[in-house]
């Protein structure tokens, strides 16, 4: 799982989906927003939205902060 925060202060947690070097871009899928979470500190906060996303692409410009929450579970043998 991928914790990402866009410039714009809001949280996004999804799977990561791909990374596009060439475009320099982030798809992530099965994505949730968490919104701002108090992180904007001028104009209105945004809030959590109940909706799963099935992808999302962002621009590698637009994200201030992205983590690695786990990684993929391995293959059964």
């Amino acid at each position: 799982r991928i914790s990402l925060i866009s410039k714009s202060e809001i949280r996004y947690e999804g799977t990561l989906y791909t990374i596009n070097t060439q475009e320099s871009t982030v798809a992530l899928q099965h994505v949730r927003s968490f919104g701002t979470e108090g992180r904007r500190a001028d104009g209105p906060q945004i809030q959590p939205s109940q909706e799963v996303y099935e992808y999302i692409i962002f621009r590698g410009a637009d994200i201030k902060d992205l983590n690695v929450m786990s990684g993929s579970a391995p293959d059964a043998a």
